[in-house]
């Protein structure tokens, strides 16, 4: 068997030398009685299967990667000689938005305020806590609610350290844990409430899950200011479905709102046929009124209601009525 050896340098037998420069060709024979390899067919192919313009890129990629990884390095080792290696040097600047919990010999010594403070080198550690609010994301999670319903929902917390001593000693990372905690909490509170009630009564979701997350992250040294629901996803079909829900309501509202003004329309012209059958006059000054309507309109012919005679005569009975017996009543005459 020959085996034959590709680098960036050369081609070489797998058992013989180093491997040679292309196009110089190989001096000694290799293991196994295989024949010595000089320039020919096997240098040329082998040169051909690797080329010279990938071996460069492939060197300037892992030159570039080292750089990049080598200046991030140094980047944070910086960082992390100004936030360690100072205080332990005795020397601590303090923002304004911060508290400098103490450690002593790995025993909680004080809690130092803004500004430039100064502990005993090589014994005190400083470590910062914030205390800005802090604004979390809940992201999206599936829930069944308790009518069955599938929904997702997503919601958003915000809250601030206020006791930096607790934030550091009772638990090892507050983000993560009042992360994990809000995502269990909203499921849980949406998990128990109807559909309705979580599409109608969301303040009152949220100050539920407000109160259970602030009673269990006191412990810690956190005050959680505000949770809300932020984004409710319904299924497709519970979609369609409460959207022909609200057309429903809202023509069974037309409905009634017609038959409401049917039955105020019947109630009103029977108190107006009322009063017509006790003043005859009325419905002729009713006719009277419609025949000007109809005049308003430049009609050549004006047809009379049938009942227009009869009113004539009605009329004239309650002239003679309301006249006095001496005086001369006038007729109409039909």
């Amino acid at each position: 068997m020959i085996g034959v050896s590709v680098g960036t340098a050369g081609v070489g037998c797998g058992d013989g030398p180093e491997p040679l420069p292309f196009g110089t060709g190989l001096q000694a024979a290799c293991p196994d009685g295989g024949r010595a390899m000089g320039r020919g067919a096997a240098a040329r192919s082998a040169a051909a299967l690797i080329p010279m313009s990938s071996i460069r890129q492939t060197r300037s990629m892992w030159w570039d990667r080292g750089l990049r990884s080598l200046a991030a390095a140094f980047s944070a080792a910086q960082r992390e000689s100004r936030e360690v290696l100072m205080p332990n040097l005795g020397v601590a600047i303090v923002r304004q938005y911060e508290r400098g919990v103490v450690f002593r010999l790995g025993q909680v010594r004080n809690v130092r305020e803004p500004g430039l403070r100064f502990m005993i080198p090589l014994v005190d550690r400083m470590r910062k806590v914030s205390l800005r609010t802090v604004t979390m994301p809940i992201p999206s999670q599936q829930i069944i609610t308790r009518d069955n319903v599938s929904i997702g929902v997503a919601a958003v917390a915000y809250y601030r350290r206020v006791d930096p001593v607790k934030s550091i000693v009772e638990i090892e990372n507050v983000e993560a844990a009042v992360g994990q905690i809000a995502q269990t909490t909203v499921r849980n509170v949406v998990g128990r409430s109807l559909l309705d009630q979580v599409l109608t009564d969301t303040e009152k979701l949220n100050e539920s899950i407000k109160h259970i997350l602030d009673r269990i992250t006191q412990q810690w040294g956190v005050f959680v200011l505000l949770v809300e629901l932020k984004d409710i996803e319904l299924p497709p079909t519970m979609q369609r479905a409460m959207a022909r829900q609200a057309e429903a309501e809202r023509e069974k509202r037309a409905k009634i709102i017609a038959a409401e003004g049917e039955a105020l329309s019947a109630g009103r012209l029977a108190e107006a046929a009322d009063v017509m059958a006790d003043h005859p006059i009325a419905l002729q000054l009713r006719n009277l009124q419609v025949l000007s309507e109809i005049a308003v309109e430049h009609n050549s012919t004006i047809v009379f209601p049938a009942q227009l005679l009869s009113s004539v005569r009605a009329v004239n009975r309650f002239v003679s009525k309301e006249r006095p017996e001496h005086a001369e009543a006038p007729t109409l005459v039909p």
